[in-house]
Order: C-alpha cells, then structure tokens, then sequence
C-alpha cells in the first residue's frame, strides 16, 4: 500500500492557512483542515475558525427536533466553506464513529456527516471533542497546488489542541505560529526573488 506522500495526498489531515493578500475574501485568515487531497480529485475540507454570527450548536440541534438529554455545547456553528452550506459536517475526536458513516482521517481527527452524531452529542453518547459547520472548502485536481505556488496557502501539521480549540479568532495566528511565522512580519504583497 502506499503512503499517503506517495500517492500525491500530502494535504490531507494537514492544515491549510491563507496567507495575507488571499484574493478570496471568503478564505481571508482561514485555517482549514483538509480531509481528503488526492491529484486526481481533488481537495476538500472544513474551515475551522470562522464562526456563523449568532448560531449556536444548540440552536440547530432544536430546529432538528433532536431529543436533548445531556447539557448540550453552547459552542458556535463554524463556515465550513462555500460548497453545500445546507450540508452539516462534524470533525470530531477518533474515539468516536459510526462503522458506516465515519470517515478518520488522522490519528485522533475523524469525519461524520450524519444526523446520528448530533443526536449523539445532544445525548451525551458522542465524540469528547467536536466542532460543528455548515458548508466545506472543495478545489479541483491540481487547484490548491496552483494557489499554493501563487502565495496563497501555506500547510502545517494538524493537531487536536488547534483544530478543537475554544478560540476560533486565535487559530489563523496560532497555526502560522506553529510554522514560526510572525503575522506583524508578513505582507499582503507577494513577490519573486
């Protein structure tokens, strides 16, 4: 079996982080965790530190009717990205997971897309860790490649401590942090030496 270098899917379980001057102003400071990168189709996944103004996970679990047993997170439902944003996505802890419906995608970072996960943390029975959004992030074969080779992206490791994080406003900074790049020494302007 190959590895996952090997096979072109270096991006995934990875964290994407625009750089300043991101043409797109819906990936401006966007930390994104990549769930799955492939050069034949492509790349998707969740922005995970961009929160929806005044919507909370225990506000969708009520418009779904889900029976609440256990005190349910005040936590906000996150921008996922702007492709399918009637679609929920829960990036979760790896201890928990339904056979069928999820995916891991690191040591510690599983994937589920299905109503069952909600009831399950609105029950108390779900992940010990997890973060809610409506939406994803999708490229095209080779078009995240493109944008990191025009300064657009830079990638770093992901752990657990960033992406579950309380404090979505502080991940962009953090996760550049971790590639020891200081924000206040970056510039909007690319260039070529």
């Amino acid at each position: 079996m190959a590895s996952r270098d090997a096979a072109g899917n270096f991006l995934e379980g990875k964290l994407l982080i625009a750089l300043p001057g991101m043409p797109d102003p819906r990936f401006e400071k966007s930390v994104i965790f990549v769930c799955a990168h492939s050069p034949e189709n492509g790349s998707m996944g969740i922005i995970v530190n961009k929160p929806i103004e005044g919507l909370l996970f225990s506000d969708v679990v009520k418009s779904l009717d889900v029976d609440v047993t256990a005190k349910t997170p005040d936590t906000p439902v996150l921008y996922g990205g702007p492709v399918g944003t009637g679609r929920g996505f829960v990036l979760h802890s790896g201890e928990y997971g339904d056979r069928q419906a999820t995916l891991p995608i690191v040591t510690g970072i599983s994937l589920t897309t299905t109503v069952e996960i909600l009831r399950a943390i609105a029950q108390g029975r779900g992940p010990q860790r997890s973060i809610f959004a409506l939406g994803y992030s999708g490229w095209g074969p080779g078009q995240i490649e493109a944008e990191m080779q025009t300064n657009g992206w830079v990638h770093c490791d992901a752990d657990p401590e960033l992406v579950f994080g309380p404090d979505p406003d502080s991940k962009w900074t953090k996760a550049l942090g971790r590639l020891g790049v200081d924000v206040s020494g970056l510039s909007a302007e690319a260039g070529r030496a």
